[in-house]
């Protein structure tokens, strides 16, 4: 889903109430004037642009450069089944199939 841009006419019937200091309000209405936008409409697309932030972190997995590798290469050559998992495969399709 796209972001809202601040002149979008969007219906609105959530509320959000949140205390600052006055060095954080200060702040805020600096970034809005400069941003030439509302310090609501501020507020909001920053909290919002915050949120989607986050959840896209949580949501995706970061590796470095020898995890790659130990991955894909997990992948691309899986070690041979073992007993146990065969033995576990064959109850499962018995189950499975009855």
């Amino acid at each position: 889903m796209a972001p809202h841009t601040a002149t979008e006419k969007v219906s609105r019937k959530e509320r959000l109430e949140a205390r600052l200091t006055p060095e954080q309000k200060k702040h805020i209405e600096h970034a809005a004037r400069i941003r030439g936008t509302s310090i609501s409409d501020f507020v909001v697309l920053s909290a919002d642009d915050a949120a989607l932030r986050t959840i896209r972190e949580q949501e995706v997995i970061t590796l470095n450069e020898r995890a790659r590798e130990v991955f894909a290469n997990a992948l691309l050559h899986p070690p041979v089944p073992g007993a146990r998992l065969l033995a576990a495969a064959k109850r499962y399709k018995r189950r499975a199939t009855t």
